[in-house]
């Protein structure tokens, strides 16, 4: 660069000296003369000038070729570092490539290996597997040779006779099961007794919620209404009972679903139409004078309960909630007359199997003593029983079968079960509760529709109204041993798909019958 600048200046001064002469050719001599002093002059600075431009440029080129020479040696101690960096890590990946080559030589020949051990145990497995084939195949010619049958007739009789061996096997099992139950049934009879409960259920509910009061004639329903309807608006007022004077023809219906109340307006009713003055004050009389008889009734029927029952001692309060469920039923079942059912069995079987017998029938003649007030007050007959055997301080025996008869709770004696069976007998003996025909029907048809299912059965009966079922099966297709399976079958599916009171008995019938006739 600087050598540049210096060759411009040279080639602008001999420019101009050149162009000095071609000039003077054209002036005066004086002007020659300045011209001449101009030039020397000019000369003199020009030669200072390129002298100052060779020094300049020759230090510029000096100081040019030091750094470009620094910079050549900078570039180049660079270069080398950067060589030496790239020169290392191409040897250490050439030694990593190595290693893994090694390393992979070694797993090759270590899978290699195992394949042709693999290959050899393989081809040694099949030779065997052959030996075996043609061994077995052998074996079972030999077989086929000596018993005459084929592999397949073989397989047949086998399970076959298996299947008949397990089927007499599993009879005579249930057999000797059912024989030894029956003979240690004397030893077990009082753990069976107390510990069953009897299966219970009901379809329909029927509860008696009205009364009929007969009329003399039908002129007595005015005086029964009054004027304005003041008579029959005092007594449902005194009573709490709904009176239903409609055309039925010499009759009063009265309503209520409090049946103590219904009895109450009930005898009230029939001593007005018997009085034959009927206005509120006579009203208002009748009713106090029926409370008082029903109260009288109802104490009286408590004390005739624990009479017939033969127990003595309790409460008078309870005696005349005894007395007042004369008036209260369960699914149609009174509930006084099932109490002493309860009490009476309890007793029986108490006897039996040798616990205190009154304490068994006073637990059972209480057990439901909680339907006596379920009308009026909050809670289950179980929480209102126990509540009222614990205000009235009876024992804990019979607060615990009070409470435990519906299985609420664990019972924690033999007293408490005995109340839970004979509660579940005397509801599930016959007539006990009602029962609509259609709802019968029902359940004989379902118990022979259960019979008729299984495989074998030619004819199937429900007899005495549902308790017992006889069934007939083919004897061709059924055997003896078959009849006790067949049986437990059934048993099986009446518990799990029926609902029913006490236990149904199943009958398997085979018979075997040959005719022949003398000529």
């Amino acid at each position: 660069m600087h050598f540049d600048i210096v060759s411009a200046i040279i080639g602008l001064i001999i420019a101009c000296i050149v162009a000095i002469p071609v000039t003077s050719q054209y002036v005066t001599a004086k002007r020659k003369r300045q011209y001449e002093e101009k030039v020397g002059s000019a000369e003199d600075r020009a030669r200072q000038i390129i002298d100052d431009a060779v020094k300049t440029a020759e230090a510029k080129k000096r100081e040019s070729m030091l750094e470009i020479k620094e910079e050549s040696i900078r570039t180049k101690n660079e270069l080398e570092k950067e060589t030496k960096e790239r020169r290392a890590e191409v040897q250490r990946l050439e030694r990593r490539v190595v290693q893994r080559e090694e390393s992979l030589d070694k797993k090759i020949s270590a899978v290699e290996k195992r394949e042709a051990d693999a290959q050899a145990k393989e081809k040694e497995l099949d030779i065997q597997r052959e030996k075996i084939a043609k061994l077995n195949e052998e074996r079972v010619q030999e077989l086929e040779r000596i018993s005459g049958l084929t592999s397949e007739q073989a397989k047949d009789y086998l399970l076959k006779t298996v299947e008949e061996d397990v089927k007499l096997d599993t009879a005579k099992l249930i057999k000797e099961l059912e024989n030894k139950a029956k003979e240690e049934a004397s030893k077990k009879a009082k753990e069976y007794v107390v510990n069953a409960i009897q299966k219970c259920a009901a379809d329909h509910v029927s509860e008696a919620t009205i009364s009929v009061v007969q009329l003399p004639n039908d002129e007595m329903k005015g005086r029964i209404i009054g004027r304005e309807g003041r008579n029959i608006r005092t007594l449902e007022t005194m009573t709490g009972v709904d009176l239903i004077i409609d055309d039925t023809p010499d009759a009063v219906v009265l309503s209520s679903f409090d049946p103590v109340r219904r009895e109450v307006a009930r005898i009230a009713l029939e001593k007005l139409i018997v009085d034959g003055r009927i206005h509120p004050a006579r009203i208002e009389e009748m009713v106090e004078k029926a409370q008082r008889e029903v109260d009288n009734m109802m104490r009286e029927e408590g004390e005739e309960a624990t009479l017939e029952v033969g127990v003595h001692g309790i409460h008078p309060e309870l005696v005349r909630l005894l007395g007042r469920m004369k008036f209260r039923t369960s699914y149609g079942q009174n509930a006084l007359k099932h109490s002493i059912e309860v009490a009476q069995l309890s007793g029986l079987i108490a006897a039996e199997v040798g616990v205190d017998v009154k304490t068994a029938k006073r637990a059972g003649l209480l057990h439901d003593i909680g339907k006596a007030v379920d009308h009026e007050m909050e809670g289950s007959h179980i929480q209102l029983g126990v509540e009222l055997c614990r205000k009235y301080k009876e024992n804990g025996l019979i607060i615990n079968a009070v409470e435990a008869h519906h299985g609420d709770v664990e019972p924690e004696s033999l007293i408490a079960c005995i109340v839970q069976a004979a509660d579940a007998i005397s509801a599930a003996r016959p007539g006990a509760r009602r029962e609509t025909l259609e709802t019968y029907a029902n359940r004989l048809k379902q118990l022979e529709d259960i019979a008729d299912s299984f495989k074998g059965v030619e004819k199937s009966y429900a007899i005495q109204a549902g308790r017992e079922i006889r069934i007939m099966v083919v004897p061709e297709q059924i055997s003896d041993a078959d009849m006790v399976l067949l049986g437990r079958d059934m048993a099986k599916r009446v518990e799990s798909e029926l609902a029913y009171p006490g236990q149904i008995k199943i009958s398997v019938i085979r018979e075997s019958r040959v005719t022949d006739y003398a000529k």
